[in-house]
C-alpha cells in the first residue's frame, strides 16, 4: 500500500484525468484508432513516452488478452502517475462511453442512429488518425529491409488467416525471428521508467487474475446469486478474449442471449449504440448490464469485464521494463515491434478502411482530415469535430 500511495503528485493526476477524458470523448474508430489517438497525444504532443517505449508497451498489450487500447492507456497512466494514475486514466477514457451506453440502455434503445451521417464522418476520422499513426511508427520501427519483411509477413498472415489466436501467434513468431536476426544488434537504449509498483504486488495481481478465473465459475455453481453469475460471465469475457472489442461481441452474445438475460433485438440495438460512441468497445458490457439490472448492473458489468485487463497490465509492467532492457530480449522486441506495424496496417484495411471509405468523396474527405493532422498540425479533437460535421454534410448531399 505504501508503494501505491507514496509521492502522489496531484497536479499530474489532474492532468492525466483531463487528457484521458478528452481522449474518452473523442477517440472513435475502435482499438487500433485508439492507439493512433494515444500516439498523437502522449508521444507526439506531450512526449510522455519515446517512440520505442510506446511501441514496446503496445506490443505487450497486443500479446495480453483483453482490450489492448485500454491496457495501453492504463499502462501510460501507471508510468505517469502510479497505480492511482492508471485508475484515473482508465476512468477518464472509459466512463464517457459507459455513461452514454447506460443512457442508451435505459432511454434510447429504440433510437436508430446507425446510418447517421455524423457516425460515418467519425469513421473517416479514424482512417486519417490511424494512417498518421502508422506512418510515424513505421518510420521508427521498420527502418531496414528485415523489419519491413517482418511487418509485411505480419500484415499478410493477419489479413488472410483471421482467427482468435492469429495475432498472438504472429507476435511470437516475430519475436523469434527478431531474436535470430538482431541478437548481435545494439539498438538505442529505450527510456527507463520508475514503476511505483513492486514485483511482489505485480505477482499478487497476476495470482488474483488466475484465482478469480478459477473461483468465479465455482461460486456461480454453488450459489444462485444473479450478480455473481453476471460477474463471472463478464470477467471470463474480459480474461479470455484476444483481438479487441469486436472479438468479445460474439462471446457476450453466447453468454447472454441464449440464456435469456436479454433478447436478440436488444443485443443488436446495443451493438449499434456501441459503434456510435467513442472509447473502448468493451464498454458494450455496460449496455448489457444496464438492460439486465439498471445502472447498477451497467457499472458492475463494466468493472467485471475490465478487471482482468487491469490485473494483467499491473501484474506485468513491474517485470516488463527490466525484460525489455535485457540484451537477449531486445532483438526479439525489434521483431515484435515490426510485426505490430504490420498488424496495425492489417487492421487499418479491415475493419477501418473497408467500413469507412465507400465512395470517392469519402477518400477525398479522409485526405483532407489527414492533411489537417499531418501537415497543418491541427489537434485531434478539431479533426474529430470536422469529421462529424463533414459527415453530416456529405450524408445530406449524397
Amino acid at each position: 500500500m505504501r508503494a501505491i500511495m507514496k509521492k502522489i503528485d496531484f497536479k499530474s493526476l489532474i492532468e492525466i484525468l483531463i487528457i484521458s477524458i478528452k481522449l474518452g470523448l473523442t477517440s472513435f474508430g475502435g482499438p487500433i484508432a485508439h492507439l493512433g489517438y494515444f500516439h498523437a497525444e502522449y508521444v507526439r504532443k506531450r512526449k510522455w513516452m519515446d517512440e520505442k517505449s510506446y511501441a514496446d508497451l503496445v506490443a505487450l498489450c497486443q500479446f495480453l488478452p483483453g482490450p489492448a487500447s485500454s491496457q495501453v492507456g492504463i499502462g501510460i497512466g501507471i508510468i505517469r502517475g502510479g497505480i492511482i494514475g492508471g485508475i484515473i486514466a482508465f476512468i477518464g477514457f472509459t466512463m464517457p462511453s459507459v455513461i452514454a451506453l447506460i443512457i442508451f440502455a435505459l432511454v434510447l434503445q429504440r433510437l436508430d442512429i446507425g446510418d447517421a451521417g455524423w457516425i460515418h464522418g467519425l469513421k473517416i476520422v479514424a482512417v486519417a488518425i490511424v494512417a498518421h499513426a502508422i506512418l510515424g511508427m513505421a518510420q521508427k520501427l521498420t527502418p531496414d529491409l528485415q523489419r519491413k519483411a517482418i511487418a509485411l509477413a505480419a500484415l499478410t498472415i493477419t489479413l488472410l488467416w483471421q482467427t482468435v489466436f492469429t495475432q498472438v501467434l504472429v507476435i511470437i513468431l516475430a519475436g523469434f525471428f527478431g531474436f535470430l536476426l538482431y541478437k548481435k544488434y545494439v539498438p538505442d537504449k529505450p527510456a527507463s521508467f520508475s514503476f511505483p509498483v513492486s514485483r511482489r504486488f505485480g505477482t499478487f495481481c497476476l495470482a488474483l487474475f488466475f484465482g478469480l478465473l478459477v473461483a468465479l465459475p465455482v461460486l456461480r455453481e454453488l450459489t444462485s446469486v444473479s450478480w455473481i453469475a453476471m460477474f463471472d460471465s463478464f470477467y471470463r469475457a474480459g480474461a479470455l478474449v484476444f483481438g479487441g472489442g469486436h472479438v468479445v461481441l460474439p462471446l457476450l452474445e453466447r453468454e447472454f442471449v441464449p440464456t435469456g438475460w436479454l433478447h436478440a433485438d436488444e443485443f443488436l440495438a446495443g451493438y449499434g449504440a456501441a459503434q456510435a460512441v467513442p472509447g473502448p468497445l468493451f464498454t458494450f458490457a455496460a449496455y448489457i448490464g444496464a438492460v439486465i439490472n439498471g445502472w447498477q448492473g451497467g457499472l458492475l458489468a463494466t468493472f467485471a469485464i475490465f478487471l482482468p485487463a487491469f490485473l494483467l497490465i499491473v501484474g506485468t509492467l513491474p517485470f516488463w521494463d527490466s525484460l525489455r532492457h535485457n540484451p537477449k530480449i531486445q532483438g526479439a522486441l525489434i521483431g515484435v515491434n515490426a510485426a505490430v506495424v504490420g498488424i496495425l496496417i492489417s487492421a487499418f484495411y479491415t475493419p477501418i478502411w473497408t467500413s469507412s471509405i465507400l465512395e470517392p468523396v469519402d477518400f477525398v474527405f479522409a485526405a483532407i482530415l489527414f492533411s489537417m493532422l499531418a501537415y497543418w498540425k491541427r489537434p485531434p479533437w478539431m479533426v474529430v469535430v470536422t469529421g462529424a460535421v463533414g459527415g453530416m454534410l456529405i450524408f445530406s448531399v449524397y
